[in-house]
């Protein structure tokens, strides 16, 4: 059965290493965030850097995800001091599983928060596509599709909630678009 995987980026207001309040508490939230969307239904996995170290994201083993690299829009600094970005890849079993984690507990808070912490983009996001079962996507991947998106529109290449589609290309939309609930089952 194919799995949803799904890449977001976004360009932070300041470096990472930035000592700000603010910056911190973006960086310090991601932790609890992360371990409460790897607890929601329909989670199956997220790209981890194998040596788990906080320093660039340039320089991580990302193991079977693959070298990481960003679209080509992003013009901020690649080291650890200078790094101005998050980034994640992670495989779902389906869209409303994807929508109700992104959409409810802590992670729902932060969404609200995103401009005090993330410059207003004119490119997308993130985006979705489909994989076969057991591949693991690779940020280069993720890059491409979040491209395309932004160059084509939405396609089963890739695509977003708003405009989605099954694995075999059909146009799809979540019923009842909104989440079941803001608890964590």
């Amino acid at each position: 059965m194919p799995h949803l995987a799904l890449y977001t980026f976004g360009v932070l207001k300041s470096p990472l290493a930035d000592p700000t309040p603010l910056t911190r508490e973006f960086y310090d939230s991601g932790e609890a965030v992360y371990r409460q969307i790897s607890q929601h239904p329909g989670y199956l996995a997220r790209a981890e850097a194998a040596d788990g170290g906080r320093g660039s994201h340039f320089d991580a083993d990302w193991g079977a995800w693959g070298e990481f690299t960003v679209p080509t829009w992003y013009g901020k600094g690649r080291t650890a001091e200078t790094t101005a970005l998050a980034a994640t890849l992670s495989l779902w079993t389906g869209l409303r599983p994807a929508f109700d984690a992104i959409y409810t507990g802590l992670h729902r808070a932060a969404l609200n928060r995103r401009y005090d912490w993330f410059e207003r983009a004119e490119h997308p996001n993130y985006v979705f596509w489909w994989v076969s079962d057991g591949v693991i996507p690779t940020w280069q991947d993720g890059v491409a599709r979040l491209e395309h998106l932004h160059d084509h529109g939405a396609a089963p290449h890739a695509f977003t909630f708003h405009h989605s589609f099954t694995p075999d290309g059909t146009p799809a939309r979540i019923k009842d678009i909104g989440p079941k609930s803001d608890q964590v089952h």
